[in-house]
């Protein structure tokens, strides 16, 4: 029992600083290197101790984790209002990271679904304001979101789908410009969004879309459409799942003409 409780009071706390819940107000430097520290702990905690694994389904300890997402989210959205009044970008992009560093331990967790459904929340607020962003913090926050869809679109968390519909339609027009604002600057440019980057979103935005409602799939087909037709915009690549949705609609279209013709049939005979 004592062994139990001291791994989650040592838990509990590097959680509290790997989420900057608890921090170093007075020394900043101190408290990324705590933060970071904290973080190798968790991560380490995670897979290697046993009692951690049990203890994370724990409701005082998830109560834990919960505060730091919404934490780290408000600071987030905190930071990027900011740098309209000062462009500084170190922090924004450090809660990035850290962010980034929670879609790796929440799943660990079971608690990635909270993260998600957070993000969704606020990815309207995070869009106002991210058109006016430098490409670092464009491209670091697309990466971010790479992993919600990811999550979303293979099933880890499961989503209402009008938060899925939602969620496709909000980000994919953002996505698909910032590719080619990117691809615009060059091999030269310091921001980039690698063929890595780049397949793992295409292939979390098929997998998504495929999950999607007939009349949401067709709003983000032709929103896919019109980038290609108007700005020559091919990323990301939705032919497979475009052919998918036009055979299930072709086949859809074909059952109910059928069931037409046989119901006016049976009121023929009758």
């Amino acid at each position: 029992m004592d062994l139990s409780l001291n791994t989650k009071n040592v838990f509990s706390s590097a959680l509290r600083f790997a989420m900057s819940i608890d921090t170093l107000k007075n020394s900043p430097e101190l408290a990324h290197e705590l933060k970071t520290s904290a973080q190798e702990q968790v991560e380490f905690m995670l897979s290697e101790d046993e009692e951690v694994r049990l203890l994370v389904s724990r409701e005082e300890v998830k109560s834990v984790v919960r505060l730091g997402i919404s934490s780290v989210l408000s600071a987030l959205l905190d930071r990027l209002s900011s740098l309209l009044l000062l462009p500084e970008e170190f922090d924004v992009l450090n809660t990035l990271y850290d962010i980034e560093w929670l879609c790796k331990v929440l799943p660990r967790m079971e608690l990635m679904k909270d993260l998600v459904f957070k993000w969704a929340d606020v990815s309207n607020e995070i869009l106002v304001i991210a058109q006016n962003c430098k490409l670092g913090v464009k491209v670091k926050l697309v990466e971010v979101t790479g992993k919600v869809l990811e999550a979303v679109g293979y099933g880890v968390v499961i989503v209402p789908c009008g938060s899925r519909a939602c969620l496709l339609k909000l980000w994919l027009p953002f996505i698909r410009r910032l590719k080619a604002l990117v691809d615009a600057q060059g091999s030269e440019s310091e921001y980039r969004m690698d063929e890595d980057l780049c397949e793992f979103l295409e292939g979390s935005m098929v997998s998504l879309v495929l999950t999607l409602p007939s009349n949401d799939q067709a709003e983000v087909f032709g929103e896919w459409m019109r980038g290609i037709a108007l700005e020559g915009v091919k990323f990301p690549d939705l032919s497979e799942a475009f052919e998918v949705w036009c055979y299930r609609s072709k086949s859809a279209k074909r059952r109910l003409l059928e069931k037409c013709d046989r119901l006016a049939s049976e009121n023929l005979a009758h």
